[in-house]
Protein backbone atom coordinates (compact mmCIF):
# COMPACT_ATOMS: atom_id res chain seq x y z
CA UNK A 1 0.00 0.00 0.00
CA UNK A 2 1.54 3.72 -0.71
CA UNK A 3 1.26 6.72 1.21
CA UNK A 4 -1.54 8.32 0.03
CA UNK A 5 -3.29 4.53 0.28
CA UNK A 6 -2.16 4.19 3.58
CA UNK A 7 -3.32 8.31 4.17
CA UNK A 8 -7.16 7.27 3.22
CA UNK A 9 -6.84 3.83 5.85
CA UNK A 10 -6.38 6.16 9.05
CA UNK A 11 -8.35 8.77 7.73
CA UNK A 12 -11.50 5.96 7.14
CA UNK A 13 -11.15 4.64 10.48
CA UNK A 14 -11.42 7.87 12.01
CA UNK A 15 -14.27 8.86 10.28
CA UNK A 16 -15.84 5.31 11.36
CA UNK A 17 -14.68 6.22 15.02
CA UNK A 18 -16.26 9.45 14.73
CA UNK A 19 -19.50 8.52 12.68
CA UNK A 20 -20.53 6.07 15.56
CA UNK A 21 -18.98 8.39 18.53
CA UNK A 22 -20.75 11.16 17.72
CA UNK A 23 -24.23 9.98 17.83
CA UNK A 24 -23.58 7.44 20.71
CA UNK A 25 -22.03 9.84 22.78
CA UNK A 26 -25.06 13.11 22.15
CA UNK A 27 -27.56 9.71 22.62
CA UNK A 28 -25.98 10.03 26.05
CA UNK A 29 -25.07 13.40 27.07
CA UNK A 30 -29.09 13.60 25.63
CA UNK A 31 -30.34 12.16 28.64
CA UNK A 32 -27.78 13.14 31.35
CA UNK A 33 -29.20 16.80 33.17
CA UNK A 34 -26.77 19.34 34.82
CA UNK A 35 -28.34 19.80 38.80
CA UNK A 36 -28.04 22.92 39.76
CA UNK A 37 -26.97 24.95 36.66
CA UNK A 38 -28.73 27.71 34.89
CA UNK A 39 -31.05 26.92 32.44
CA UNK A 40 -29.58 27.70 29.25
CA UNK A 41 -33.13 28.46 27.30
CA UNK A 42 -31.43 31.40 25.35
CA UNK A 43 -29.24 28.72 22.74
CA UNK A 44 -31.82 26.90 20.36
CA UNK A 45 -32.90 30.55 18.45
CA UNK A 46 -28.69 30.89 18.31
CA UNK A 47 -28.21 27.62 17.04
CA UNK A 48 -30.75 27.83 14.55
CA UNK A 49 -29.66 30.65 13.61
CA UNK A 50 -26.64 28.38 13.00
CA UNK A 51 -28.52 25.91 11.28
CA UNK A 52 -29.57 28.94 8.70
CA UNK A 53 -25.76 30.07 8.87
CA UNK A 54 -24.85 26.89 7.14
CA UNK A 55 -27.36 26.39 4.69
CA UNK A 56 -26.49 29.90 3.78
CA UNK A 57 -23.05 29.17 3.37
CA UNK A 58 -23.47 25.73 1.96
CA UNK A 59 -25.41 27.21 -0.92
CA UNK A 60 -22.54 29.86 -1.42
CA UNK A 61 -20.09 27.03 -1.92
CA UNK A 62 -21.62 25.33 -4.48
CA UNK A 63 -21.76 28.66 -6.19
CA UNK A 64 -17.83 29.25 -5.31
CA UNK A 65 -17.03 25.77 -6.99
CA UNK A 66 -19.34 26.08 -9.69
CA UNK A 67 -17.65 29.28 -10.25
CA UNK A 68 -14.23 28.03 -10.41
CA UNK A 69 -13.17 29.40 -7.00
CA UNK A 70 -11.53 26.52 -5.60
CA UNK A 71 -9.94 28.33 -2.39
CA UNK A 72 -13.25 29.69 -1.50
CA UNK A 73 -15.02 26.93 -1.78
CA UNK A 74 -12.65 24.56 0.84
CA UNK A 75 -12.73 27.90 3.05
CA UNK A 76 -16.65 27.80 3.13
CA UNK A 77 -16.71 23.76 3.39
CA UNK A 78 -14.61 23.99 6.25
CA UNK A 79 -16.54 26.87 7.37
CA UNK A 80 -19.62 24.57 7.51
CA UNK A 81 -17.64 21.92 9.15
CA UNK A 82 -16.91 24.19 11.92
CA UNK A 83 -20.34 25.60 12.70
CA UNK A 84 -21.99 22.08 12.72
CA UNK A 85 -19.20 21.52 15.79
CA UNK A 86 -20.44 24.87 17.05
CA UNK A 87 -24.11 23.75 16.96
CA UNK A 88 -24.17 20.58 18.49
CA UNK A 89 -21.77 21.20 21.22
CA UNK A 90 -24.82 24.49 22.12
CA UNK A 91 -27.65 21.67 21.44
CA UNK A 92 -25.63 19.04 23.80
CA UNK A 93 -25.68 21.57 26.54
CA UNK A 94 -28.98 23.38 25.78
CA UNK A 95 -30.31 19.70 26.65
CA UNK A 96 -27.99 18.89 29.59
CA UNK A 97 -29.81 22.04 31.41
CA UNK A 98 -33.15 22.01 30.25
CA UNK A 99 -35.97 19.86 29.66
CA UNK A 100 -37.27 18.66 26.18
CA UNK A 101 -39.99 20.98 25.15
CA UNK A 102 -42.83 18.94 23.69
CA UNK A 103 -44.90 20.17 20.30
CA UNK A 104 -48.11 21.88 20.85
CA UNK A 105 -49.60 21.54 17.86
CA UNK A 106 -52.32 19.86 16.16
CA UNK A 107 -53.62 18.48 13.27
CA UNK A 108 -52.21 17.83 9.92
CA UNK A 109 -49.81 19.98 11.46
CA UNK A 110 -48.70 17.68 13.59
CA UNK A 111 -47.75 15.26 11.51
CA UNK A 112 -45.63 17.48 9.40
CA UNK A 113 -43.62 18.35 12.27
CA UNK A 114 -42.55 15.35 13.47
CA UNK A 115 -42.13 14.19 10.03
CA UNK A 116 -39.32 16.87 9.24
CA UNK A 117 -38.40 16.48 12.80
CA UNK A 118 -37.68 12.36 12.56
CA UNK A 119 -35.75 13.22 9.10
CA UNK A 120 -33.99 15.95 10.35
CA UNK A 121 -32.50 13.46 13.12
CA UNK A 122 -31.85 10.48 11.10
CA UNK A 123 -30.05 12.73 8.38
CA UNK A 124 -28.04 14.42 10.62
CA UNK A 125 -26.96 11.26 12.12
CA UNK A 126 -26.11 10.29 8.02
CA UNK A 127 -24.62 12.98 7.40
CA UNK A 128 -21.72 12.58 9.61
CA UNK A 129 -19.81 10.35 7.90
CA UNK A 130 -20.98 11.88 3.93
CA UNK A 131 -19.46 15.57 5.10
CA UNK A 132 -15.85 13.86 6.60
CA UNK A 133 -15.72 11.15 3.70
CA UNK A 134 -16.46 14.02 1.13
CA UNK A 135 -14.29 16.12 3.03
CA UNK A 136 -11.43 13.35 3.13
CA UNK A 137 -11.12 13.29 -0.41
CA UNK A 138 -10.85 16.96 -1.65
CA UNK A 139 -8.13 16.89 1.31
CA UNK A 140 -6.04 13.77 -0.24
CA UNK A 141 -6.86 15.54 -3.87
CA UNK A 142 -8.99 12.78 -4.89
CA UNK A 143 -11.11 15.47 -6.86
CA UNK A 144 -12.82 12.65 -9.04
CA UNK A 145 -14.66 10.85 -6.18
CA UNK A 146 -14.80 14.42 -3.96
CA UNK A 147 -17.16 15.49 -6.79
CA UNK A 148 -19.07 11.99 -6.82
CA UNK A 149 -19.75 11.79 -2.71
CA UNK A 150 -20.42 15.70 -3.03
CA UNK A 151 -23.08 15.50 -5.03
CA UNK A 152 -25.12 12.98 -2.36
CA UNK A 153 -23.61 14.83 0.66
CA UNK A 154 -24.33 18.43 -0.46
CA UNK A 155 -28.18 17.90 -0.92
CA UNK A 156 -28.73 16.18 2.60
CA UNK A 157 -26.54 18.17 4.21
CA UNK A 158 -28.57 21.27 3.52
CA UNK A 159 -31.55 19.15 4.47
CA UNK A 160 -30.49 19.02 7.33
CA UNK A 161 -29.90 22.44 8.06
CA UNK A 162 -32.67 23.69 6.69
CA UNK A 163 -34.87 21.27 8.47
CA UNK A 164 -33.06 22.14 11.80
CA UNK A 165 -34.17 26.12 10.99
CA UNK A 166 -38.21 24.57 10.21
CA UNK A 167 -38.10 22.58 13.68
CA UNK A 168 -37.20 25.47 15.60
CA UNK A 169 -39.50 27.62 13.86
CA UNK A 170 -42.24 25.13 14.66
CA UNK A 171 -41.79 24.29 17.90
CA UNK A 172 -40.67 28.09 18.99
CA UNK A 173 -43.80 28.59 20.27
CA UNK A 174 -43.56 26.30 22.68
CA UNK A 175 -40.67 27.00 24.68
CA UNK A 176 -41.25 27.52 28.30
CA UNK A 177 -39.06 30.94 29.50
Amino acid sequence: MDGAGRKEKKLNTLITIVSIVVPVVVAILFGVKIPNVERLGFLPPIYASINALTAFILVIGLWAIINGKKRLHHNLMTTCIGLSVLFLTMYIAYHMTSDSTSYGGEGAVRYVYFFILVSHIVLSIIIIPLVLKTYSFAYLKNFKKHRKWAKVTFPIWLYVAVSGVVVYLMISPYYVS
